[in-house]
């Protein structure tokens, strides 16, 4: 049977959400690699596979389905030996899609709301009341967070994946307080001891975060 093939690129926090869940199951992916800075998700070929042009996309057999969060748990459905990652419980799932919305509509929001003007539109934007609206949702994780390990209880699930690879790519420029913030950054580090944690997610988070002062410095430098 053909591998599944994940369109993807490193840089990408939904990626690399995909591609942490997919090591949890100890599933083997096909990857595809996307330059989203070249617009390589913008062709024809691409747009007709995907309308949304977003990456991940994930290609199973005659299947086609985008969305880092919708692929996750899909993947946990139809490949996952258990469902920790993603409980058949009703409540236990609703948790999960809870936390999941919170990643697309505040997370992840967030750090495109700050980055995509500086990496693809020349902006010089990066003031502190974009860093603040960042930081607020570090107040809400810390709550998550206040009796359990993980986001949703004692066990690590794709909630965690995708939370993760979205906060990583933006903590250096909206610091998490230490003080503050405790229970947070001891999920971070609990996170971090993934066997498969650094090539995954923690390369290309860096590289993000590189990529955005660097364009940062640039734009400033041309105006």
């Amino acid at each position: 049977m053909a591998k599944p093939i994940l369109y993807m690129a490193t840089l990408s926090p939904p990626s690399r959400a995909v591609m942490l869940t997919a090591k949890a199951l100890d599933l083997d992916l096909e990857y595809k690699h996307i330059n989203l800075l070249k617009g390589e998700h913008l062709t024809p070929e691409f747009i007709k596979m995907n309308p949304q042009h977003t990456i991940p996309t994930l290609v199973d057999g005659e299947a086609v389905l985008y969305d880092s969060h919708a692929i996750c748990a899909y993947l946990v459905e139809k490949y996952g030996k258990e469902d920790t990652l993603y409980p058949k419980d009703l409540l236990q799932r609703a948790q999960v899609d809870a936390r999941l919305h919170f990643d697309s509509g505040h997370l992840f929001a967030r750090l495109r709301f700050l980055y995509e003007p500086i990496l693809y539109f020349g902006s010089t934007d990066c003031s502190i009341d974009k860093i603040a609206y960042i930081q607020k949702c570090w107040e809400i994780m810390e709550s998550f967070l206040k009796d359990h390990p993980y986001l949703c209880g004692d066990n690590m699930t794709i909630a965690d994946m995708c939370c993760v690879a979205t906060i990583t790519s933006v903590n250096d420029v909206a610091p998490i307080d230490e003080f503050k913030f405790p229970k947070f950054l001891a999920w971070l580090k609990r996170m971090a001891e993934l066997p498969y944690y650094k090539d995954t997610n923690e390369e290309g988070a860096e590289e993000l975060k590189r990529i955005f002062k660097e364009k940062l410095a640039e734009n400033r430098g041309a105006k």
